[in-house]
């Protein structure tokens, strides 16, 4: 008995080691704030038209419009950078065939093409792992002196319902501006390695779709970033988000396991974190069911604790379909603006529906955030 009971205690103080080790798999964390972080988003003008669609100058070729990114404000110029859908949403295959590329505005509203950072090749046999690219996050490293760029690299094959083939086994990818300082973010990139893949380290609700986003930006001393996940192997689909911490950009990225996963919902993409009055709000694509015309937000006072999720709703009924926020950025009236992509009908010269297509919308909000500290 008293074997057993030695066995017993040496059992337990493992497996609370293990837990413990769990506790900081990222890194020792601070604990939860004793206050919560509210936050509110009011839109003050919405243009009537997307600012950039798959008819502007420069979107030749680009059918199924443009999903995600984010935009930037350097140099006095507002930067894009998004992915563009290389085929109609009609083809079914809008999720294979895509380019990372890099737009430029002065005035936020006016874009011109800059170029192609990356272009994946639409393979569809499952075997090559650059088939889609998505979500480029382009973050300045201010040690190093250069900008980052943080993309997400699938693979792509038929769907086997219940299964979702169409992008899966995704790898967050870093690259590195060859061109030192702010006016390197133009590039050219040159890719820099994975920072974080599917694997043995995975959290157990991770599922086929591998790791589908990433958006580095600092608190508590060091890098972390939201990143996304799908149980796309069954049916209904579930796509939740995690943290990750990192010392430096370029790593090592380690998943906060026992944070994750955050509880914001059951259909959470691409969450954009930005620092308003010294407290965070993450914006992201929220698509969960009773949801439809709105946009997901939270906030948090550290940064790694997350408070109530709230929804900001941006279009009337059947107008277009909200897809990923991209940014919120300061003006100097007090106001943000908040650039999302949707999907939306694509008409001809008399008005005509001709397709669907994503597109850029722009929005004019004041944000509120923490105990009635508004923006302005």
């Amino acid at each position: 008995m008293r074997i057993k009971s030695i066995r017993c205690i040496v059992f337990t103080l493992m497996m609370l080691s293990a837990l413990a080790a769990m506790g900081e798999d990222c890194g020792p964390l601070p604990k939860p704030p004793a206050r919560t972080s509210n936050a509110e988003i009011k839109i003050v003008k919405s243009f009537a038209r997307p600012v950039l669609n798959i008819r502007s100058q420069g979107a030749q070729g680009v059918l199924g419009g443009f999903e995600g990114g984010t935009v930037v404000k350097a140099n006095n110029h507002f930067h894009l950078f998004t992915t563009e859908m290389m085929r109609s949403w009609d083809s079914g295959f809008a999720f294979d065939k895509t380019r990372l590329a890099d737009w430029v505005s002065e005035d936020g509203i006016h874009w011109h093409r800059v170029g192609t950072i990356f272009r994946s090749t639409g393979d569809h046999t499952g075997k090559d792992p650059r088939a889609a690219l998505w979500a480029p996050m382009p973050i300045y490293d201010r040690t190093n002196g250069e900008w980052d760029l943080f993309y997400v690299a699938y693979r792509s094959k038929s769907n086997v319902p219940p299964a979702w083939y169409e992008n899966y086994d995704g790898k967050l990818i870093r690259a590195v501006s060859q061109v030192k300082g702010r006016w390197g973010i133009d590039g050219p990139y040159r890719d820099a390695g994975v920072i974080m893949r599917p694997g043995p380290g995975s959290d157990k609700w991770e599922g086929l779709q591998g790791d589908d986003s990433i958006y580095p930006y600092r608190a508590y001393g060091r890098w972390f970033t939201f990143y996304g996940s799908a149980d796309t192997e069954n049916g209904p689909h579930s796509w939740q988000v995690g943290l990750a911490s990192a010392p430096e950009l370029s790593g090592p990225w380690e998943r906060c396991s026992s944070l994750n996963p955050v509880p914001l919902g059951q259909f959470i993409e691409n969450p954009i974190v930005a620092k308003i009055d010294g407290e965070y709000i993450a914006v992201y694509d929220d698509l969960n069911p009773e949801q439809g015309q709105s946009i997901g937000y939270v906030a948090s006072v550290d940064g790694i604790h997350w408070g109530p999720t709230r929804q900001l709703v941006i279009f009337p009924q059947n107008e277009a379909q909200p897809r990923t926020p991209l940014a919120l950025i300061a003006n100097a009236d007090g106001t943000f603006d908040l650039y999302v992509t949707a999907l939306s009908n694509v008409t001809d010269s008399e008005g005509r529906k001709i397709g669907l297509a994503e597109a850029l919308y722009l929005f004019k909000v004041r944000v509120s955030i923490g105990a009635g500290n508004p923006s302005k």
